[in-house]
């Protein structure tokens, strides 16, 4: 494909970084993804081909390196990669700020939003022994989010661990509140419940930090 002919840094950079997906592999590197198929679930729709199509974009231009791990490859991000991190931050804020907040009319995906749970439990606020929590969302398979004291894991099946509070809900009110569009009693009128011991669901809530832009409120219309 032709590049845009300009001396501007701007059209340079846009066409490295501009294509579809390249910035969400960029944000699944700076959120800690470094295998191929955890960086891929932060990203479900995504191909296998297309992702490794964008990682080697990303290694030749010297934003992302290929390592080999414990477990076989990884993807790291370079220091100009690390650079990137102030890009992806003003994307997301400007997101959340100016675009419209309608999450009954997206089109939303449950995987990217567990992962992004998985790694904002707070393991402090944990109970004291393991638990797992089922996830059973409208239209979608039961998932399984083991909580340990420094472990937060997701499954398709309970690991045998007890099960004690049930998250049920529509995914258009799960994703309001993580979001930040609505608080959790409004999440509440909109579907979602949490079943089991009154002390264990109350507490549910306090289990996680929400995502990372969920403080920044949507534009005055």
């Amino acid at each position: 494909m032709p590049g845009y002919g300009q001396f501007c840094s701007v059209a340079r950079a846009h066409e490295v970084l501009g294509g579809r997906w390249t910035l969400l592999v960029v944000r699944e590197l700076l959120c800690g993804s470094r295998r191929f198929n955890d960086i891929r679930r932060g990203i479900p729709r995504i191909s296998r081909t297309i992702l490794s199509e964008r990682l080697q974009a990303l290694i030749q231009v010297g934003a992302v390196a290929r390592v080999d791990g414990a477990h076989g490859p990884e993807y790291v991000l370079t220091e100009a990669g690390r650079e990137l991190a102030d890009l992806v931050v003003s994307l997301a804020s400007w997101g959340q700020k100016w675009l419209p907040r309608r999450p009954a009319d997206e089109d939303l995906d449950l995987e990217p939003l567990l992962v992004d749970m998985q790694r904002r439990v707070r393991f402090e606020a944990l109970p004291s022994e393991p638990l797992v929590l089922r996830f059973e969302i409208d239209r979608h398979s039961p998932r399984f989010m083991l909580l340990k004291a420094s472990e937060a894991s997701l499954c398709t099946q309970n690991p045998g661990f007890p099960e004690p509070l049930r998250i049920r809900s529509p995914l258009p009110a799960l994703v309001a509140w993580w979001r930040g569009d609505v608080g959790f009693a409004m999440a509440q009128r909109m579907g979602l419940v949490t079943e089991g011991p009154r002390p264990l669901a109350r507490a549910f809530p306090d289990w996680f930090e929400r995502y990372q832009f969920a403080h920044i409120a949507p534009a005055a219309s």
